[in-house]
């Protein structure tokens, strides 16, 4: 029984035998870090996690939150950034800091808003039924615009039609929130993407889209060439952008920041960098050579493509592999497994077929290669090109099914090409990256998702289909067929908890 599975049934009673008491216990105090409070942030915040702890780099030194933009609420329903993006979360927000937080509010922390925290904001506040996406998920309503409207805010016109198939949270078919009201909208389910570790985000590998074989848009502000990797569906393309799609939306805030607030909340969010730092059984991410918690994504270059030879990705912890024998037996064990994650995850060919943005751009249909094939740029594992694609997480028949998330029936019309593998009608939990861009190829793209602090905030993917890591890998196993042992398994699993 590899290691992981060895945690995970052993349980609590582990802690109680000779051997468990190898394992490190990174306790740690309050985790919520409260808004238009004025709590000093220090430099580094260490919080623990089932696996270790993380730990989120304040970069430039501590700074008082007392009316700093990201921690005040700027908007209408007592929220500010840092509600979504808390510290101890890897600037993210897990289920079981969501759930905590109900507990202790009984719902009534601002968390919790009708626009986004309830399933719909029609229901009834304060029932956990009505906010049962965001309690069991992590899910945050997305409200989006039907048809779709371009970077202009004009419509554009969809190479497909949308039909609601199945509306458990009754927002589709809603009178004022759904696609028949005055502002027709089309209501998605999402997790939080963390702000942290941004240079990556923003960083652009190539001038071009090798996928689409067309030059990335320029930021009409800048002229600099802009990712596409911000957002699940790439719908603000820069920081701006997406802070005031933020404000507007999840705060609810009417009118700007003033150019001060922002400025405040963009050079913050710039700077944070977070990571997970201790292993329960492994220790210091940097010890024995291995070079993982975030400062070495502090002082790295952003936007390099990994190499399987010269730099491959998470080189990090393949010093693990050959390093000196580490303090006991179970912490070189563990430490083994996470080197063989590391080469797997570049190493292990499997054949990719039937993902859109990936085999229907040239990359060949099927395609042999690893895992490090989309998640490609050095450090956190996003896609050095734009990173939209389907690698069947909403679209049926791969996505897992889903009684209480919405299903849509997007139709392509006859003058286009039809979706290139699910035909013309294609039944999805959400559109993902065609609710931008109106073309029938984007149904159920995502884009790419950072791949490290992944144990401060499961759940995983960006409908929190995924409840552990283990799942993630099993997913990817099943998907692509890649007949992985319990073994790999286990070492890849042992690797996602350490990033």
């Amino acid at each position: 029984m590899g290691l992981t599975r060895w945690w995970s049934a052993a349980g609590g009673l582990l802690l109680c035998t000779a051997a468990a008491a190898q394992a490190v216990d990174y306790a740690g105090g309050e985790r919520w870090f409260p808004v238009n409070e004025g709590r000093q942030l220090a430099k580094e915040l260490r919080y623990p996690n089932d696996a270790g702890a993380a730990t989120t780099l304040n970069a430039k030194g501590p700074i008082d939150t007392k009316g700093h933009a990201f921690f005040t609420p700027l908007g209408g329903n007592g929220r500010a950034c840092a509600t979504c993006h808390q510290p101890a979360d890897a600037m993210g927000l897990s289920v079981a800091t969501i759930r905590e937080r109900w507990n202790a509010t009984k719902g009534q922390d601002p968390l919790f808003a009708p626009v986004d925290g309830a399933n719909c904001p029609h229901l009834p506040q304060g029932q956990e039924a009505s906010h049962s996406l965001l309690l069991s998920r992590g899910l945050f309503r997305i409200a989006r615009p039907w048809p779709p409207r371009g970077d202009d805010g004009k419509p554009i016109k969809a190479e497909f039609s949308l039909e609601v198939v199945r509306d458990p949270t009754g927002c589709n078919l809603h009178a004022q929130h759904g696609l028949k009201s005055d502002n027709p909208t089309v209501s998605v389910y999402r997790r939080p993407r963390p702000v942290a570790n941004l240079k990556y985000m923003l960083a652009v590998g190539f001038p071009f889209d090798p996928k689409n074989g067309l030059p990335l848009k320029r930021d009409p502000l800048t002229g600099e060439y802009m990712s596409g990797n911000l957002l699940s569906d790439a719908r603000a393309l820069t920081l701006p952008l997406q802070l005031q799609d933020a404000v507007r939306s999840h705060l609810q805030m009417n009118g700007n920041p003033t150019p001060e607030q922002v400025k405040q909340i963009l050079d913050f969010e710039q700077q944070v960098f977070s990571a997970q730092s201790h292993d329960k059984w492994g220790g210091p991410l940097t010890d024995g050579g291995a070079m993982g918690g975030p400062e070495v994504l502090e002082k790295s270059r952003a936007g390099v493509l990994q190499n399987a030879q010269r730099n491959p990705i998470w080189k990090e912890f393949l010093p693990w592999k050959t390093s000196a024998p580490a303090a006991n037996a179970e912490q070189q064990k563990f430490r083994e497994s996470v080197a063989r994650g590391a080469e797997l995850f570049v190493k292990r060919m499997f054949l990719i077929s039937g993902s859109t943005g990936i085999n229907s751009m040239g990359f060949g249909s099927p395609v042999l290669n690893s895992c490090a094939m989309c998640h490609n740029m050095v450090n956190v594992g996003i896609d050095v090109a734009p990173g939209q694609v389907d690698l069947g997480t909403t679209n049926e028949p791969w996505a897992k099914p889903s009684p209480e998330l919405p299903l849509f029936k997007l139709t392509c019309n006859a003058n286009v090409k039809p979706h290139p593998f699910l035909g013309r009608v294609v039944y999805t939990q959400d559109p993902g990256y065609a609710l931008t861009t109106g073309r029938c190829e984007d149904i159920g793209k995502i884009t790419m998702q950072s791949m490290r602090g992944l144990a401060a905030r499961a759940p995983y993917f960006a409908n929190g289909s995924a409840k552990t890591l283990r799942e993630i890998v099993e997913i990817y196993n099943r998907r692509y067929q890649i007949r992985l042992s319990e073994q790999e398994i286990d070492d890849l699993t042992n690797l996602m908890s350490v990033l």
